[in-house]
Formats: C-alpha cells, sequence, structure tokens
C-alpha cells in the first residue's frame, strides 16, 4: 500500500509504519499546496493520505476520492502523541477501500 503523509504529520512517522510505503508531502514537493490540489495529485499515485487535517472531511467529498483517508486524532502531531496511534493507523489502513474515511484516535 502506497500512503502519503500529510504536512502536518512528521515525516518520522514514516518509518514507524511498517508494511507500507510512507512517503511525505514534502518528500513530494508538494508543501505548501491547498487540500483540492493536493487529492488531485494524489489521485493514481497514493492508495490512502493519513492526515490530522479535521477540516478536510468538510471541505472536500472524500466518497468520490480514488483513495482513502485516515484522520489522525491526537493531542498533537508530536511523535510521542502518534506512535501511541501507530497500530491503530496500520489498522485502519488495511483494507481502506477508496472514497473511505476512517478516524483513529480520540
Amino acid at each position: 500500500m502506497r500512503v502519503l503523509l500529510d504536512e502536518n504529520l512528521p515525516a518520522d512517522l514514516a518509518a514507524d509504519l511498517a508494511g507500507v510505503k510512507a512517503a511525505t508531502v514534502r518528500d513530494a514537493g508538494w508543501g505548501g499546496i491547498t487540500n483540492g490540489e493536493l487529492l488531485g495529485r494524489i489521485a493514481g499515485r497514493f492508495d490512502a493520505l493519513v492526515t490530522m487535517d479535521r477540516n478536510l472531511q468538510h471541505q472536500q467529498n472524500i466518497a468520490r476520492l480514488p483513495f482513502g483517508v485516515v484522520l489522525v486524532r491526537a493531542p498533537s502531531n508530536r511523535l510521542v502523541h502518534l506512535r501511541r496511534l501507530v497500530p491503530a493507523i496500520l489498522d485502519a489502513l488495511r483494507g481502506l477501500q477508496p472514497g473511505e474515511l476512517r478516524v483513529v484516535g480520540a
């Protein structure tokens, strides 16, 4: 599975996502672009987007996307908070369908 980590997540999180091919928005050279443009670029290149952007589901029609989205809810985007959620993120990625939104964390 090819996973893109949104720019609101630390790049080091990619190494913790064992079994998936994870890249970051910065790795792709897409830093600073709008959500709509980002979602268009992801199509055909990645199977899932992992983000902490809680507004994404209200700003974009996720059901029409050709990839799935995992929304991570954590106290912050620091690794100390995110590493606790890695098993749940990996679980959410398993079987994630295009147009599906799964929420991980509180």
